[in-house]
C-alpha cells in the first residue's frame, strides 16, 4: 500500500515532469532564441500569465479552522486550469537588428500560431519571427499538505521540493523545483460563538523553477476567505468565497547567437475574486472554485484528512 507521502509526492512528480517534458519537447528555447529584449518579453508573457495564475490560485479553500488546539492534517491535490484568450495568442513584435527596413509586424506568441512569419526586407532579405506552438490551455498540479490547528492557526506546505529529471536530453535541462508554504488564521473566532460564518486571512508564498535557470518564477499571495459549513451525519457541504492580492515575478535566462540573455518580468500585482464549494464525506472530501482575475482559472481537488 502507498503511504500517504509517497503519494502526495508521486502525483506532485508527475505532474511537474509532464509540464517540463512537454514544454521541452516544444524546444520553447530554441524558438526564443531568435528574439532578444522586448521581443523575447512579449513571446513569453502568456507562460509568465499562465504560471502566475496557476500559482495563485486554488491556495486556501475554506475559511473553515478547527478552534481547539490539537493535531490536524490533511493530503491535498488541486489541478488548476485556464484557457488563453486569443490576445495572448500574438503580441507586436520588431524585426531584429540588422534586418532593414525595421518592420513591425503582428507575430505568434509562445501560445500562438504554429505556422513562422516571415517578412521581407532589403535586397531580398527575410526576418522570420519565431512560430508558437499552437496552445490554447494550461494546467498546473499543486499537491499541498495542512497541518493545524494552534490557536486557530494552520499551516500549509505546497509542492515537491527539488529534484532533477532522469532524462538530460531536454532543451529545459534537468532541474525541476516546485515549493510552497503559508499560514492561515482564524478571525471569526474572535466574533463571538454565534458568529454565522466562518472567516479566515492567510498569506502563502511559492516558488517554481523550471530547467537549468531556464524559468525562476515567484509568487505570493495575502487573502481573506468567508465560508459556512453544513453538515449532515458525516456529509458536509460548504459553499465558500476569497479575495485575494496576488503578486508574481519571473526571470527567464537563455542563449541567443551564444550570448546569455537575461529577462525580468516586473512584479505583476493583481486582485482575485474567488467562487467556489467543498464537499466531503468523512475524511474525503472534493472541491471545484472559479477566479476572476486578470487571467480567469478554474480549479478542482480533492483530499483526505483527519
Amino acid at each position: 500500500m502507498v503511504g500517504p507521502v509517497r503519494w502526495f509526492r508521486f502525483l506532485g512528480c508527475a505532474a511537474l515532469v509532464l509540464l517540463a517534458a512537454s514544454a521541452a519537447t516544444a524546444q520553447i528555447e530554441d524558438q526564443l532564441s531568435a528574439y532578444t529584449g522586448d521581443n523575447a518579453e512579449g513571446y513569453l508573457s502568456p507562460l509568465a500569465t499562465a504560471i502566475g495564475a496557476g500559482l495563485n490560485s486554488s491556495v486556501w479553500k475554506s475559511a473553515y479552522i478547527p478552534l481547539e488546539d490539537g493535531f490536524h492534517m490533511s493530503f491535498e491535490t488541486h489541478v488548476v486550469g485556464l484557457f488563453f484568450d486569443d490576445e495572448l495568442r500574438t503580441f507586436m513584435a520588431v524585426t531584429e537588428e540588422g534586418f532593414s527596413p525595421e518592420t513591425t509586424a503582428e507575430a505568434p506568441t509562445v501560445v500562438g500560431s504554429g505556422e513562422a512569419l516571415i517578412v521581407t526586407g532589403d535586397g531580398g532579405s527575410s526576418f522570420p519571427f519565431a512560430c508558437g506552438f499552437d496552445v490554447n490551455s494550461f494546467a498546473l498540479a499543486a499537491p499541498q499538505i495542512r497541518v493545524g490547528a494552534f490557536r486557530g492557526t494552520e499551516v500549509m506546505f505546497r509542492g515537491i521540493g527539488s529534484f532533477e529529471l532522469e532524462e538530460a536530453d531536454t532543451e529545459l535541462g534537468r532541474k525541476v523545483a516546485f515549493w510552497g508554504l503559508g499560514a492561515h488564521h482564524s478571525i471569526s473566532q474572535y466574533m463571538g460563538p454565534d458568529f454565522p460564518v466562518d472567516l479566515a486571512a492567510g498569506v502563502f508564498y511559492q516558488k517554481i523553477q523550471l530547467g537549468d535557470d531556464f524559468i525562476d518564477a515567484s509568487a505570493f499571495q495575502v487573502s481573506a476567505q468567508v465560508s459556512k459549513r453544513y453538515m449532515k451525519g458525516v456529509f458536509m457541504a460548504e459553499p465558500w468565497a476569497g479575495l485575494s492580492v496576488d503578486m508574481f515575478s519571473m526571470d527567464v535566462t537563455y542563449e541567443s547567437d551564444e550570448v546569455d540573455i537575461d529577462l525580468a518580468f516586473d512584479t505583476d500585482t493583481t486582485a482575485d475574486l474567488t467562487l467556489g464549494v467543498n464537499l466531503a464525506a468523512g475524511f474525503f472530501n472534493l472541491n471545484g472554485e472559479y477566479s476572476i482575475a486578470s487571467q480567469n482559472s478554474f480549479a478542482f481537488g480533492f483530499g483526505m484528512g483527519f
